[in-house]
Formats: structure tokens, sequence, C-alpha cells
């Protein structure tokens, strides 16, 4: 192996290079080797401590997993090139499966002398596996794991530093979601209702909500300012002044006035009231972006190694080809605030002009008016979901796309088909579903399903905190 480098001629630096290797059998000379090249370069040993293995063996791989992403992150904000030395097996994992799932997630091509022998357990994954080490260095792939998507979204919702009101603090997945957001420094948080009430709930659940601030629609120096705004607002369409005090001191409309004054950034809802709730205040107060005929809906789905845009799966039932279209520009410019060059795919039972029918003509007028709204959308239309995700099956398909068989936005043609298939992905795939993230509104409003778990609440509050700053 070390022969193997030392024949190796280095090409020139581009970017911050990594690589993982299973022992340190090898390390000194291959830093030795690397250190020609590269200026900087750190060592990165994985030492799981006996709270990390008590997480695996408990089955808390995300807490395992994100110590040493953020580890391996800080390193490379300060080197050149990172080299990973792996850990020995323990418990629930042997030695190559840990340290295979340990460098997808860092993204961290591996270098070994058995790296035939480590493809066998790693079959249908992107990441590298070599023993030639330039390979390492031309290494392109850029994995996204669950695990790495969530520190992801953590990194830039810190970044971001946001106001996310949340209006249901008498729901305790809405209360712990706040204190792990708080404790980690993710965003400020603003609570509704009564103080006393909150605090009490939250010393009975060993919450800590000290820096969160709590404000009670129903008794507050800004509510009548409110109901004046709202009047102003809503007074053309019948709404009085008795109506417009009403709607001030309920605490989503308080909490959308809130975002409409600057006084908060970002609102999270829905985990004890319908989609209707949450979004009827937004559309009325803070009204869609230009170009932009109608929310929707979209989940970001993470896969075992990258990640994906799926839209509309919440709001629109039946959209107009206009809809669509104006469907698809959200996506994109959702898919570019997250970090994704979008590639969009507008899904139909027919590829190119494989096929006919109303539904077919549908999704190419969609498709023409969604560049329309903007030329330089990446599209593909209309396509089939194997032509979209499977470079063979699109090179047959649809050979002069840029887009088929590398698609990450998909756009449904209706919620039907939107709803059923993201759901389908979550549970049969083990997908991590994050969403519905709302989108065309000036302002983020962001809606949970009422069966909502806490990483979701969690998971929310980062996003909306991060289109605020968008």
């Amino acid at each position: 192996l070390c022969a193997k480098i030392k024949q190796f001629k280095f090409p020139k630096r581009s970017q911050m290079k990594s690589c993982y290797i299973f022992s340190d059998k090898n390390l000194a000379y291959l830093q030795e080797i690397i250190a020609t090249k590269f200026k900087k370069v750190e060592i990165f040993k994985i030492t799981p401590d006996e709270n990390d293995k008590k997480n695996l063996i408990n089955l808390n791989e995300k807490e395992f997993f994100l110590k040493f992403i953020d580890k391996f992150e800080e390193l490379k904000a300060k080197s050149d090139f990172v080299i990973v030395v792996g850990c020995e097996d323990f418990s629930v994992f042997g030695k190559s499966e840990l340290n295979l799932k340990l460098a997808r997630n860092l993204n961290a091509p591996i270098f070994d002398e058995n790296a035939n022998e480590l493809r066998t357990l790693n079959l249908n994954s992107k990441l590298l596996i070599t023993d030639k080490f330039d390979e390492i260095l031309n290494y392109e792939h850029d994995i996204i794991t669950p695990f790495k998507f969530q520190s992801l979204l953590l990194k830039r919702a810190k970044a971001a530093n946001k106001t996310v009101v949340l209006p249901e603090s008498d729901d305790e997945r809405i209360l712990k979601a706040a204190h792990i957001v708080l404790e980690k420094g993710a965003a400020n948080i603003i609570l509704l209702g009564l103080e006393s009430e909150i605090s009490k709930k939250a010393a009975t659940l060993g919450l800590n909500l000290s820096k969160a601030k709590v404000l009670n629609p129903a008794q507050n120096e800004l509510t009548d300012e409110f109901a004046k705004k709202i009047y102003e607002l809503r007074k053309h369409k019948g709404v009085d002044e008795a109506k417009a005090n009403a709607l001030a001191k309920d605490k989503i409309y308080f909490a959308t006035m809130l975002i409409h004054e600057g006084m908060a950034d970002a609102l999270v809802s829905g985990a004890t009231m319908s989609t209707a709730d949450t979004i009827r205040p937004a559309l009325q107060i803070i009204k869609t972006k230009p170009n932009v005929s109608v929310v929707s809906g979209a989940f970001f789905m993470a896969l075992e190694e990258e990640i994906l845009l799926f839209a509309d799966c919440a709001v629109t039932p039946n959209p107009s080809a206009d809809e669509l279209a104006s469907i698809t520009l959200s996506s994109a410019q959702t898919a570019s605030a997250f970090g994704l060059s979008p590639k969009i795919a507008m899904l139909s039972y027919s590829t190119a002009d494989s096929g006919s029918g109303a539904d077919v003509e549908f999704v190419k007028e969609a498709a023409k008016k969604a560049h329309e709204l903007d030329a330089n959308l990446k599209i593909a239309a209309p396509i089939q979901f194997d032509a979209a995700v499977d470079l063979s099956v699109a090179s047959k398909k649809m050979p002069n796309s840029d887009v088929a068989g590398q698609a990450n936005v998909f756009i449904f043609p209706n919620l039907n088909c939107g709803n059923i298939c993201y759901k389908a992905v979550q549970r049969s795939a083990n997908a991590l579903a994050v969403g519905p993230i709302l989108q065309g509104l000036k302002k983020p409003v962001n809606d949970l399903s009422r069966g909502c778990l806490v990483e979701d609440v969690v998971n929310t509050i980062l996003i909306s905190a991060i289109q605020a700053g968008e």
C-alpha cells in the first residue's frame, strides 16, 4: 500500500480533501506523503467514549453520528486535508460496518488495501472505496446522509440567528422542541400563552425555557395595535373592528402579525390545528411572493446518501397549469436556498413523447409556463420517475437531457400523487421526510402534522429559521 502511495504524483491542489482509513497501521507514512503537497493536514482519530457507545447500544444513532460529523466539519474548516482514522468494533456494529457508516456520514472516501472486500459490504453506495490514492484526490461525490442533513440544518440555523414564534405552547412536543433549539443555540424562540402555565409545564417536563420570550395574545400591549392593523388590512373583505379585535387575540393571527410587523422572523404551527388554520392568516396578511400564484408544500426527502425535494405534497389538490408552474418555481427557489442546484423533473406517466393524453399535455403546458417564469430553470418534462433518477434509463428515454437521470427536485401533477409518493418513500425506503415546508409566502410560515414527533418540530423550526435568513 505504501509503495502505491510513493509512486503517486499529486495533481495541483484545488480544494480541501479527506480520506478515511480503518486503522493507523500506515498513518505515519501516509501523513508524511500527503504533507508534501498539502500545507495543513489534520488527523481525526475516531475514539468513541462510553457515552457514545451507550448511544449506539440504545439505538440513539443520531447523537453518535452528529458528534463526529460536527468534529469533522470543524477540522475541515481549518485544514487542507483530513485523514480520518477509524475505530475498533464494539457492541452492535462490526469494525467494517461501523467505519463504513462513519465514512458515508463524513463523505470521506475510504483508502484501504482491502478495497474489493469492503466494496461488497457497501453495495449501491456512491462512496469511493479504493487502494489508488489518485482516485481519492479526484473524488467529487457529495454524499449527504440524513444525519449530515440534520447537522447542516443546525449549522445554518445557528448562522441565521433568527426568531421563530411557536403559538402552540399547550403542546408538550412544542415545548420539548423549543428546549432543544434553545439549548443548541439554533434560534430565538417566542412562545404564545400564559407564562405561569408554560413555566409550570416546563418544570414538570424538566425543560429549560428561560431564554424563550413568552407573550399572551389575550392580554398584551401589542393586541390593540394588531387589531387596528388587521382591520385596515381586511376591512375590504368585510372585517369590522369587533372581528379584528377578536382575531388579534387569536394565537395564530397574533403570531402572524408578529411576522408581518418584523417582531419575529418565522412561524411554526400545526401540531394542534389544521393546515388551513395555519395558512389562512398568512395568505390574508403576509401574502405570496411576486410571480407566485399558489402556496405549496414541499418535503425534503433525506435518503441514505442524498437529499431530494418533493412538491406539492401538502396543500393544493388539483393545480392548474399556471399553478403547477408556480409550484415549480417555488420548489426551485427552496432547493437553491438549501444548497441544492435544482434539476427539476416534472413527473408524468410518459417520458418525452413516449405517451399522449390530457395529463401528459398538462405537464408539458406547465413546464412551458415554468420556463416563462424563469428561463434558467433546468427542467425535464414530462418524465417518468425511473428516467428522472436512473442514468441508464434516462440514456434510453431522454438521452439529450441534462436533468434526466440526475434530478433532485420532483414536481408531482397533483396532491394525490405527491402525498402518496412521499409517504411511500418515507416508509419503504426508511427516509427522513422533513416538512411540509410551505413555499411561496413572503415570509416563512410552516405547518406541522398533528402526528408530528419532537424531532419533526425541531427540524421545522430550523428550516424556518434558515428560510428567514435567505
